[in-house]
């Protein structure tokens, strides 16, 4: 289960930090705009690694989404929440992210100011059986023919067109 006591940045829309806030607090509704890390992996033949998120997530259980997302704690530079989630969830330590963007995503629940990220890898990935329910790669076309059917996370999808479909 989710620490509901971790310790975010609060931040502006552009990344300064401006306060703290628990999980908790930053999920409950408050629409207090904290950072997460996106990490899009590709692999050399174009297709595009997605996660599975598990029933026990506070925030779209059972999706499929990101191939790497998460939260940057307070104290920790985009980067380093990168190198570690990355690290976490998939057991990847080698890779180059190419950053490609950034953006306010918001839901009924949450804002969050994400750093999108990419990786071409064609490495072991090794999904986190504590944090995930597996993970595949998937042909471009095979996310195409899924969005809107309540396959995705709303967040993935909304990332998929702005970044990723080009």
């Amino acid at each position: 289960m989710d620490n509901s006591k971790e310790l975010f940045p609060l931040v502006d829309e552009v990344g300064t930090v401006i306060g703290k806030a628990t999980r908790g607090e930053c999920h409950n509704g408050s629409k207090l705009l904290h950072p997460v890390v996106h990490l899009h992996v590709f692999n050399s033949k174009g297709e595009l690694y997605l996660q599975k998120r598990p029933a026990w997530k506070d925030i779209q259980p059972d999706k499929w989404d990101t191939a790497v997302g998460g939260h940057i704690d307070f104290g920790e530079t985009p980067e380093q929440a990168l190198k570690r989630e990355v690290s976490e969830e998939l057991g990847i330590d080698d890779f180059i992210p190419q950053r490609i963007g950034q953006y306010v995503f918001e839901s009924s629940r949450e804002r969050e100011l994400v750093y999108v990220n990419c990786t071409i890898y064609d490495g072991a990935i090794t999904p986190s059986i504590s944090e995930l329910d597996g993970g595949r790669f998937w042909r471009i076309e095979e996310i195409k023919n899924a969005i809107g059917k309540g396959v995705f996370t709303p967040n993935f999808e909304s990332e998929f067109a702005r970044f990723l479909q080009k």
